[in-house]
């Protein structure tokens, strides 16, 4: 049902697109017969008054003019022929006129003066970035990477066809292109040749496929970071260029599976990709008598269980580890193995020093 309504929401706005066009198009054409009948009524006028009325070319221009702008500063012709003359210009002056007012006045009612105004005031904005983010789709995830970014001060760019997240673009003052993301001239547009990180996280796993490739292609050293509905698509997305693949269902699952397994970290573990791990602190080993500063290296430790069962959430740097205590720590595979062999036990010196005799 959603797939559908997005569809819809697309093809309305492509449809839109197209009817701007087509009136523009429209409007050029008008504009260009306008001119061209004027262009041929002045000269028609000049080479009637020349020959009604022998006067001078310059004059007969200056005549023709005064005419067909009803100024009426020049005195009235003196031949038959050139006061019909003037009253036929008069008249198709005036039509011409009120033909041309209309044209602009049906233009601007419809508001494409006003789009195409603000579509050159955004695409000014665009040139102005450097080191920006470009956004591909404005639904839920993608609003929240507009907050997120605007909380950290950067420049982005939001690139969506769908009129619905168009409006809500706008109502936060966000810069929009409204044309399918996926698009080359669309994201050369948004400036990937000097962004710092393109963001796909349109609804389907396709469009960000296509994306990722298009980007990927315009520029082969831009960050670009995909989202990805399916398990399936991760590899694709990878394939084509993102550097990145974020799944929001698998990150939200992994988070709720860590608060599940650890409840004792409570809200201390924050949301990454990392693991988390209950290590034990044996008696003899390296790591015990030091600080949490000394010993954390590229884990973060996000609580300490003492041997009598008290936790302390968010320990201090300055926290001494003790035998008998237990480390929460969150980190990368290789940052929590080089924190375990910290705390691996150490063999006591005399077994060593009897078996060497």
């Amino acid at each position: 049902m959603a797939e559908a309504s997005e569809k819809s929401a697309r093809r309305e706005a492509i449809e839109q697109r197209l009817r701007a066009r087509r009136e523009l198009e429209l409007f050029v054409r008008r504009l260009g017969i306008l001119l061209t009948a004027l262009f041929v009524l002045i000269m028609a006028g000049t080479a009637g008054f020349v020959l009604t009325e022998g006067v001078s070319v310059g004059y007969a221009f200056a005549w023709t003019i005064d005419t067909i702008t009803t100024a009426g500063t020049i005195p009235d012709a003196r031949d038959t022929g050139g006061r019909a003359l003037k009253v036929a210009l008069e008249l198709i002056g005036i039509g011409t006129l009120f033909y041309g007012l209309a044209t602009v006045a049906e233009f601007f009612v419809s508001g494409q003066l006003s789009g195409l105004l603000e579509e050159r005031r955004t695409q000014k904005m665009i040139d102005s970035y450097s080191e920006h983010y470009i956004i591909c789709g404005f639904g839920r995830v993608g609003r929240q990477v507009a907050r997120d970014l605007r909380a950290a001060g950067a420049d982005f760019v939001v690139i969506d066809p769908n009129p619905e997240n168009r409006e809500a673009a706008r109502d936060l003052g966000v810069p929009l292109i409204d044309r399918e993301p996926a698009d080359d001239e669309v994201l050369l547009s948004a400036g990937v040749v000097h962004a710092r990180a393109v963001i796909a996280c349109v609804d389907s796993d396709a469009e960000n496929i296509f994306i990722a490739l298009t980007a990927r292609e315009l520029r082969s050293d831009v960050l670009i970071i995909a989202r990805a509905s399916a398990e399936d698509s991760e590899k694709k997305l990878l394939r084509a260029g993102a550097d990145r693949v974020i799944s929001p269902y698998k990150s939200s699952g992994s988070q709720m599976a860590r608060f599940a397994l650890h409840p004792q970290v409570g809200g201390a573990v924050p949301v990454a990709d990392g693991r988390v791990e209950e290590i034990d602190v044996p008696g003899a080993c390296a790591g015990v008598g030091k600080t949490i500063e000394e010993i954390s290296g590229q884990a973060v430790i996000v609580a300490l269980r003492h041997a009598g069962g008290e936790v302390n959430a968010q320990p201090i740097p300055q926290t001494v580890v003790k035998a008998g205590d237990m480390l929460v720590a969150l980190g990368s595979p290789a940052a929590l193995e080089q924190l375990e062999e910290m705390f691996q036990p150490v063999r006591a010196a005399s077994g060593v020093a009897d078996g060497s005799r």
